[in-house]
């Protein structure tokens, strides 16, 4: 027999894994977008806040104020200047050796000394470039000097190469001749690469040969050309940062050691060529630092380094651009920022954002992000969940009726189920048709009954008319300034799919209005965003209405209206829209001669008024006296409850 043997699959992700769980994602954007917020945006509050839930993930604010306290950190850990308080120290050491060295001496070469010693300029680089050929008479002080030159050297050259202060740690001649050969050798390298001539065999080979000297290991030129010149940019922000006199004698001093080590051409290309490479970078730009403890040019490079870093990973983390993505933050500079768990909560955000477009959740339109169907019916769900809950307990079953649809009354009789049936099933006649037709096999213990579609009878109802349900909701840049925006479209989505789910014989039409109206479908409705435009025009929403109700002229008449001001705009003959404020004469005549006709096609118009504006509560009073409707003034939080219960009262036969 052949043998089987189990173990963990390696070749790609686990085809039996369970699908990617993104609907507590979406749940959430659903937070954010029934307050009234539009697709795209709550998306990225989803992405700033973080993935809910058990797959608790950290958000793009989260990392942002990681990578603030990292910033404050560093300017807090100490003084750019360190380098060159310590050359000075050095010097005036070194000095002071030699004068105590000269002291007893009552020669005339000794006063000689002293007096040229006298003479030396404050500052430290002029001072240094004066004693590089002073004969010292003091063994001490000779020591001490070429320390201060070794401290330069290793320092001015760490600015530059970050592993150099290793490099260096036990300087000789053969040492510096090797920091000579790979300068020179990158110069070429780089020079090489202009001319495009360069391969990754030569860099390979070049790494092979001085790969100590970068210990951050890039594995191409591109990625050392933008390791050293990040370097060398930090190392210009360093001298900017100085006072106009430090700056001065540390640069005096940077190009004294330069010259003396024989490297100062090679660092001058090195220089030359970064910057015609990187100029995006910030070569000018300063840092304040705010610490007491004295940095060297080294470890001061580095944090200025650092700090440029995070300074661009901030900018990607904000997302405040036009056309961001996730797709835009380096994933590396997150790493070496924060850390393998902050790049990890990276990737899970990533994966929200690729999973709801893959999952079909949405889909992207000419750069803008738009709700599926899919997601539309999930969002309609939960709008109607927080509209229900709100429904008082004794009036919650006004949802869940049995006899929900066209089923009215029972009249004692049934009749053959047909497709598209709700009224409920008698299960009675079914089972006995099924006997009749011989569906049970007898003498075959435990085979029960088989019923096929043709069994099936339901309990006939009085017919109920089904309606046709006209919403029409105030699109105005007022609902957005009272803050009813949200509660508006909530409503109208809980609506709708209360409509589509429990009643699909009925036609609803939700209709949206500002200085014009418009249809709104399902799609549009869920990520739909208030009008930045000035006009309330009920007028154009009331004709819109009035071709859907003359489209169903058997189904009963539903119109509800929302809004939070009077008509303030009106429809002209060619089709442009009119807006005044106050309203009208015009406006209004022509408002109230559609409420007029609502009246004559026997639809009862009931308003929620979301203001108590003087003008707004002495037009829908007219309109409730035209029409016979009635008018509601909820808090925004109980909007949809009202909505809902009067469609349910007026769809059930209530009082108009």
């Amino acid at each position: 027999m052949a043998g089987y043997r189990y173990g963990p699959f390696h070749e790609g992700p686990d085809p039996l894994a369970p699908p990617y769980d993104v609907r507590a994602a979406l749940d959430a954007m659903g937070d954010s977008m029934l307050e009234g917020t539009n697709p795209g945006d709550a998306l990225r509050d989803l992405l700033r806040r973080g993935l809910p839930g058990e797959r608790r993930r950290r958000g793009l604010d989260d990392l942002l104020r990681q990578v603030r306290s990292r910033r404050q950190e560093l300017r807090g850990r100490g003084r750019l200047d360190g380098t060159l308080e310590e050359a000075r120290s050095l010097l005036d050491q070194a000095i002071g050796q030699e004068r105590a060295a000269l002291f007893p001496d009552p020669s005339d070469d000794a006063r000689l000394r002293e007096a040229e010693l006298d003479t030396l300029p404050n500052d430290t680089a002029q001072a240094v470039r004066r004693l590089a050929s002073y004969e010292w008479r003091s063994p001490e002080a000779r020591r001490t000097f070429e320390e201060l030159k070794d401290l330069l050297r290793r320092d001015v050259l760490d600015a530059q190469f970050r592993g150099m202060k290793q490099a260096l740690s036990n300087p000789d001649p053969a040492a510096m001749q090797r920091v000579k050969d790979m300068m020179a050798a990158l110069n070429d390298m780089l020079e090489k690469d202009a001319r495009g001539e360069h391969t990754p065999e030569d860099f390979d080979a070049f790494m092979r040969e001085y790969g100590e000297f970068f210990p951050e290991n890039p594995q191409n030129l591109e990625e050392l050309v933008d390791s050293l010149a990040r370097r060398a940019a930090a190392t210009e922000r360093l001298l900017a940062s100085l006072t106009p006199e430090q700056r001065a004698e540390l640069a005096a001093l940077m190009a004294q050691t330069l010259e003396d080590a024989g490297l100062a051409m090679e660092m001058q290309r090195l220089g030359s060529s970064l910057r015609q490479r990187r100029p995006d970078l910030d070569w000018s730009g300063s840092e304040r630092m705010s610490g007491e403890d004295p940095m060297s040019m080294g470890d001061a490079t580095t944090a200025l380094e650092e700090l440029a870093d995070l300074a661009e990973l901030e900018g990607a983390l904000r997302q405040d651009y036009p056309g961001a993505r996730l797709d835009d933050i380096d994933e590396e500079a997150v790493r070496r920022a924060l850390g393998r768990q902050a790049v990890d909560d990276l990737s899970e955000l990533r994966r929200i954002e690729a999973e709801l477009e893959r999952q079909g959740y949405l889909k992207r339109k000419g750069g803008a992000l738009e709700l599926t169907p899919k997601a539309v019916r999930r969002l309609g769900e939960t709008a109607l969940r927080r509209v229900f809950a709100q429904l008082d307990t004794g009036r919650r079953g006004d949802h869940d009726q049995s006899d929900a649809g066209q089923a009215g009354e029972l009249t004692g009789g049934s009749r053959p189920w047909q497709h598209g049936d709700e009224q409920p099933i008698d299960v009675v006649r079914t089972v006995s048709n099924a006997l009749r037709r011989g569906a049970a096999r007898p003498g075959e213990a435990g085979t029960g009954v088989r019923l096929t579609v043709d069994d099936f009878e339901v309990l006939e109802t009085e017919r109920r008319t089904a309606a046709a349900v006209c919403l029409l909701v105030d699109l105005s840049y007022s609902m957005a300034l009272r803050g009813t925006w949200g509660s508006a479209k909530q409503t109208a989505l809980a609506l709708h799919t209360l409509v589509a789910s429990k009643y699909p014989q009925d036609a609803i039409q939700v209709i949206g209005f500002s200085n014009y109206a418009r249809v709104l479908p399902p799609t549009e409705l869920a990520g739909l965003d208030w009008d930045m435009v000035q006009g309330t025009n009920l007028h154009h929403a009331l004709l819109i209405a009035g071709r859907h109700l003359e489209k169903h002229p058997e189904h009963e008449p539903i119109v509800l209206i929302i809004t939070d001001g009077e008509p303030t705009a009106h429809l002209l003959r060619d089709g442009r829209s009119s807006f005044d404020w106050p309203p009208s004469r015009e406006t209004l005549e022509l408002t109230l001669a559609e409420v007029d006709k609502m009246t004559r096609r026997r639809a009862t118009l009931n308003i929620f008024m979301l203001a108590d504006d003087e003008r707004l509560v002495a037009f829908v009073q007219e309109v409730a006296r035209r029409n016979g409707g009635r008018v509601f003034a909820p808090t925004p939080d109980r909007l949809g409850e009202y909505v809902v219960r009067d469609y349910l009262r007026v769809r059930r036969g209530g009082a108009g």
